[in-house]
């Protein structure tokens, strides 16, 4: 059988790693897609660079739309990243019929539903399993592998960037700011990484869970999102004090009203196993009503990692190519014809309990105001302590569930209170 023919749009650190994974196991790869799957052109900024690595038998082009209208090539690999310029070579290869692969999470979170329609008219699959936590075949484990369940909720690690930070700050006892600079100097973060730790990259895979769990549209939009910059080194030593470590979490839920879609960081049990994942790895909690809680780990970047989702992707579409387009893996998980309209939570409907640190006078009556408060708002305590600080003192509060919109008001009396000397910090806690 004549090998499928890929094009590659973008030859830096994932797309390097795909071209030496494709080359490297070409045999092992053909024996399991049933053909060999060939490399035929590239587009690059640097044809000189891109050369040394490939050689001379494939075309380079520093132009996308060159490889896009290609008509030898059955398969476009989108490894450009950002979201103008890819979304123009992924629609023009849509609209030539041919089949995309992607790990575009940004792309897929803005575009992602016209995208999916497009592909759906011109009978064209769009794979993207290395979108989300790099190497980890999460978005196979939800399309396919539990098919059988109803997705009640997950939760999981999916960006390394926070996750290193966050174990920094923990284990050595350092500033976000410090922690910060040594993942720019290992690598695990961009010189601007205003995306990784304002939360927006979680967001963007997250909405692509979501979507696949429940069966509707992307809606990176409508998701809440935190970030970890305002996370303060004393809030992790005390959640340690109270069981927990910190985690940037995205977690999405069905609940009878509607989904909630959010990134936040969240206090986790030091006994879980999300607690305890360091480092750059990813993890991924998934809960469906016959299976109960499946576990996704590894890691969530890197060249090899991501390559091997993408030839990963490859492959299945290799195999699946000559196949009707009604016996195709759904995007999305669900038929195109079935998805929901349920609607997105906005985050005052949210219930979790909450840690809440504030600053206050050290004198007497203190303690019973805020309680009190807590009280009027239907807000119970679970646990209690109180951190002097000369003259004054940091109390901190563990609450039983309540919800968003509640904790908010009782936050903003409290604020107001003569005695309080600080901005109250909130952070949610999920036992998971």
């Amino acid at each position: 059988m004549s090998p499928i023919k890929v094009g590659l749009l973008g030859l830096g650190v994932v797309g390097s790693g795909t071209w030496n994974v494709l080359k490297r196991n070409a045999d092992e790869i053909a024996r399991r897609a049933g053909r060999r799957i060939e490399v035929v052109a590239i587009a690059v900024r640097d044809l000189e660079k891109a050369r040394a690595l490939v050689g001379d038998d494939v075309t380079l082009t520093t132009d996308g739309m060159d490889v896009v209208r290609n008509p030898e090539i059955d398969i476009v690999v989108e490894l450009v990243g950002g979201d103008t310029l890819a979304r123009e070579w992924v629609m023009e290869a849509i609209a030539q019929g041919k089949h995309v692969v992607t790990a575009n999470k940004a792309l897929l979170a803005k575009h992602g539903n016209e995208i999916f329609a497009a592909a759906h008219e011109r009978s064209v699959m769009v794979a993207f399993e290395a979108a989300v936590a790099g190497g980890i075949p999460i978005i196979k484990a939800i399309r396919e592998g539990l098919t059988a369940n109803r997705i009640q909720w997950l939760a999981g690690i999916i960006n390394g960037t926070t996750n290193y930070i966050l174990s920094e700050m923990r284990n050595r006892g350092v500033s976000f700011a410090e922690a910060l600079a040594d993942a720019q100097r290992l690598g695990y973060a961009e010189a601007d990484p205003t995306f990784d730790i304002e939360g927006v990259d979680a967001a963007h895979k997250l909405s692509l869970l979501a979507s696949l769990a429940f069966g509707i549209p992307v809606q990176f939009s409508k998701a809440h999102v935190e970030g970890i910059t305002s996370l303060a080194l004393e809030d992790l030593q005390h959640a340690q004090r109270l069981g927990y470590n910190i985690k940037l979490l995205g977690i999405t839920r069905a609940r009878e009203e509607g989904i909630e879609l959010r990134v936040h960081p969240t206090l986790v049990p030091l006994q879980s196993m999300l607690a305890n994942v360091q480092g750059a790895m990813n993890a991924v909690l998934v809960h469906g009503d016959a299976v109960g809680q499946t576990v996704y780990y590894g890691a969530g970047a890197g060249a090899l990692p991501t390559a091997s989702a993408v030839v990963a992707d490859l492959v299945d579409v290799t195999r699946l190519q000559t196949a009707e387009p009604e016996h195709r893996v759904p995007y999305l998980a669900f038929q195109h014809n079935a998805m929901s309209d349920t609607p997105i939570l906005p985050m005052d409907e949210v219930v979790s309990s909450y840690y809440l640190r504030l600053r206050v006078d050290d004198r007497p009556g203190v303690l019973a105001d805020v309680a009190r408060i807590l009280a009027q708002a239907s807000i119970s305590i679970g646990s209690m302590f109180q951190e002097p600080a000369g003259e004054q003192a940091d109390i901190i509060f563990l609450t039983h569930e309540a919800r968003e919109g509640a904790i908010n008001g009782a936050i903003s009396q409290i604020q107001n209170l003569p005695f309080v000397q600080s901005a109250v910090t909130r952070l949610r806690v999920e036992n998971l």
